[in-house]
């Protein structure tokens, strides 16, 4: 999804998290996590493939032993947020006795995090919190307890560090509002 020039940058309207903010938030979840889960070894558990960004960054300032997995998932009925999934790649490791970190890029209406939380407390981890980078509280449907969030977002379409539209704009080192022409594409 290239401009003529080469960049994708050129179909954002604005910026709603600057690259800057991301990593200093993200450098004070890390801390947070790494003080709460000091001498528990955890598990952080991420779902494919939007997490990776957010992940990815969150493990470098993480500064205890942990260990990482991922699922994946696919939407029934081509509604994301219908909260009907089905896991298309279930978890490498047991977590039964493990505390566990679900890590998640965004939530909206909770139907599909919660799905995906009755799942994994049914394999007996010894805890299971919930990190979210990007929260969108009025649009919840359940109530989600979340132990650590990064921000939270206007009612608006936003793509980049991760969150993409049409597969594209994973890259963008920001948070942005994508313009409407570039919706389409």
């Amino acid at each position: 999804m290239l401009n003529a020039d080469g960049s994708i940058a050129d179909d954002i309207e604005q910026v709603i998290i600057s690259a800057d903010k991301i990593q200093a938030r993200v450098a004070e979840l890390g801390a947070a996590i790494s003080r709460d889960y000091a001498d528990k070894d955890p598990l952080l558990v991420g779902v494919l493939s939007g997490v990776v960004v957010f992940m990815a960054d969150l493990l470098r300032q993480i500064t205890i032993p942990m260990a990482v997995d991922f699922m994946a998932i696919s939407q029934y009925a081509g509604s994301p947020s219908s909260g009907t999934v089905r896991i298309t790649k279930d978890l490498d490791h047991s977590i039964t006795g493990r505390h566990v970190l679900f890590i998640e890029d965004i939530i909206d209406t909770g139907l599909t995090l919660s799905y995906l939380l009755r799942n994994l407390r049914t394999r007996q981890p010894a805890s299971l919190n919930v990190c979210v980078l990007l929260d969108r509280p009025y649009r919840r449907l359940i109530d989600i307890p979340l132990a650590y969030k990064g921000f939270e977002l206007p009612d608006t379409f936003v793509v980049g560090y991760g969150l993409d539209a049409g597969g594209h704009y994973r890259n963008l080192p920001f948070i942005g509002l994508l313009k409407d022409q570039a919706r389409g594409r």
